[in-house]
């Protein structure tokens, strides 16, 4: 891995938090990605799944984290299962985990060779009545893939007919959505990398550059200073192309007097930040563009000032399409009679503001957390308004990453990023 180890203790917390919801005489499950072919001998790069990350810290594949809590054999409460190394596969593709350096990882003492798992897991469900099953049900969900996860939930259903089953995502919702401190910092990390790109692109662009080179730029930024690279596939979309909210064919070239906006962020050990910068291909702004650029950036304050323990993400939703609405009416692309006359299932800011202005962010982009209960201190969440006007070959969208916190105002883990109209054009005029 390219970041720096991380203590242990996060995960100790981790997974007292999460067994300390867990129904009497129960098991729960936790399985590594896989590795996904692309053909022939050729692989995706392995990305390890985010909730038994988040419970031991192993990012290796054919992994498994098994939680007992009640069990006898109190050596057995916590067990990870890792893949046995030998001198081939050090040779070929480095050396895995050893027992040793899985306990330093994780802080679990108990570990195994995935070898043994089918033998001690039988020994261990003689004893549990309820298992859980770590299925995937995030509300952006779009899985077509069967999953390692969903194998073993197939193969245990057929040999342990007889348990109950449970479902451990509502629990992970709960305690993900909440950061720990340790999680704060290492998202932090994510953004000052991103920064670090950011403030590199600003010294880059000018009329005539390519989208991907810009991209290019980014993504050396990030490496070297040790992320894997994009958080999510990377944004670079100037003119109309901004108008298009998934854009990710990075292929054209920026012209002189188009904007260009990018949605682009670094992670760093897993954890991701999300950031949306949009600037002048020449450095300078039109009136028009600054005007709609300081619109969105006025919904974009205001919206933060919102983010505070005991908001409802719904209604948050709502307030912040009213702000809209008003900018909107600024600026002349709506007028009263749009207003009054709207439907209220499709508002009429939706026409140049079509998605949403905040969601969770943590270890997934759009990360795992509770949307239907008041909003808690230590969550995180994105501000992401924007403008598109495909009439105008313009579209602008401007987006940070904050906490929440117990009192005041929401902190900006991405607030020494240039976002102020003098603050983007200074560095790109030289």
């Amino acid at each position: 891995m390219k970041y720096e180890q991380i203590p242990n203790t996060l995960f100790k917390k981790n997974r007292k938090k999460f067994m300390a919801q867990m129904k009497p005489k129960s098991i729960a499950v936790f399985n590594s990605n896989d590795i996904y072919p692309i053909s022939a001998d050729s692989t995706m790069p392995f990305q390890q799944h985010r909730d038994i990350f988040y419970l031991s810290g192993a990012d290796q594949e054919e992994t498994i984290l098994v939680l007992f809590p009640e069990v006898m054999d109190t050596k057995h409460r916590e067990v990870l299962f890792v893949r046995e190394t030998n001198d081939h596969i050090a040779v070929w593709e480095g050396a895995k985990l050893t027992k040793e350096q899985a306990t330093e990882v994780s802080g679990i003492e108990t570990i195994y060779w995935l070898s043994d798992f089918d033998k001690i897991f039988f020994d261990l469900m003689t004893e549990a009545e309820t298992i859980y099953f770590n299925t995937n049900e995030h509300y952006r969900q779009a899985v077509v893939t069967q999953t390692r996860e969903d194998r073993f939930i197939q193969d245990c259903k057929r040999k342990f007919p007889a348990h109950q089953v449970a479902k451990s995502n509502p629990i992970l919702q709960q305690i993900r959505g909440v950061k720990e401190p340790e999680e704060i910092e290492l998202m932090q990390k994510a953004c000052n990398i991103t920064e670090k790109g950011f403030r590199r692109v600003l010294e880059f662009v000018k009329p005539g550059v390519w989208e991907y080179e810009i991209e290019a730029e980014l993504l050396h930024e990030f490496i070297r200073n040790r992320s894997k690279g994009f958080a999510y596939t990377p944004i670079i979309a100037s003119g109309n192309n901004a108008n298009v909210l998934h854009y990710v064919v990075n292929n054209e070239q920026c012209k002189d007097g188009d904007l260009i906006l990018m949605d682009v962020a670094a992670e760093y050990a897993n954890y991701s930040s999300d950031l949306t910068r949009t600037i002048p291909v020449n450095g300078k702004f039109t009136k028009r563009q600054r005007e709609v650029y300081e619109a969105v950036l006025r919904v974009k304050k205001e919206a933060t000032k919102m983010l505070v323990p005991g908001t409802i993400w719904a209604e948050y939703h709502k307030e912040c399409g009213k702000i809209m609405t008003s900018e909107l009416l600024g600026l002349g692309l709506l007028d009263k009679a749009d207003v009054q006359n709207e439907d209220k299932d499709w508002p009429a800011y939706k026409k140049y503001f079509m998605h949403g202005t905040s969601h969770h962010i943590g270890l997934d982009t759009h990360d795992y957390g509770e949307l239907k209960t008041p909003m808690k201190a230590n969550m995180v969440f994105t501000v992401e308004p924007g403008i598109y006007i495909p009439d105008e070959k313009m579209g602008v969208r401007l987006e940070d990453d904050v906490v929440i916190q117990e009192k005041g105002e929401p902190f900006n883990l991405m607030g020494n990023i240039p976002i102020e109209v003098e603050e983007i054009e200074g560095p790109m005029a030289g």
